[in-house]
């Protein structure tokens, strides 16, 4: 049966209203992803992982997905680093993702991209689980969507942003002919 296909990241809307005290389990699905992905893309050959996507090939192979989650993870940190700045607003994601198209992921190994992704991840989940009740309450605009995001709500956006790239990498092994 063909998964469905997920929707595209900007067009999805968010509501940020969850209680602090959910601040813990959203970290934990925030440590879970760099072993979701590894378990989802390590026993498959490099010509599988590198292929890109698309009738014309338009979208990113599984193993830039993989190199685009890592890519991010300095903008999460600088996120960080505005809410404890007292910034008003977020610094700005690169909506091009021009570092993911310039990084060259394919021509890396999944497993030093895995590692490297796993490593920022743990580094920046370390500073989260350093946020105290309040830390996890204090308040930014994120500029793309116009709303005022608290640390717990960054901790969820970036849940979802993982989760939607792991649906798009079971979509595409199915678009590559991989059954899951």
């Amino acid at each position: 049966m063909k998964p469905m296909k997920e929707a595209e990241w900007f067009k999805r809307q968010f509501i940020f209203n969850m209680p602090v005290e959910l601040f813990p389990a959203l970290v934990e699905r925030v440590r879970g992803t760099p072993a979701r992905l590894e378990e989802m893309v390590r026993s498959y050959p490099p010509e599988i992982l590198t292929r890109r996507i698309g009738e014309a090939g338009e979208r990113w192979s599984i193993q830039e997905v993989v190199g685009h989650l890592h890519d991010l993870d300095e903008l999460h940190e600088g996120r960080l680093d505005d809410f404890k700045a007292h910034a008003e607003v977020l610094r700005a994601a690169d909506l091009t993702n021009q570092k993911t198209h310039d990084a060259d992921h394919n021509s890396r190994s999944i497993e030093d991209l895995l590692v490297d992704f796993r490593e920022a991840r743990m580094r920046f989940v370390r500073r989260l689980e350093e946020t105290d009740e309040q830390a996890a309450s204090a308040s930014a605009m994120h500029p793309r969507l116009g709303l005022p995001m608290r640390v717990i709500d960054l901790a969820y956006f970036i849940a979802e942003h993982d989760d939607h790239h792991l649906a798009e990498i079971t979509y595409a092994k199915y678009e590559l002919g991989v059954r899951v």
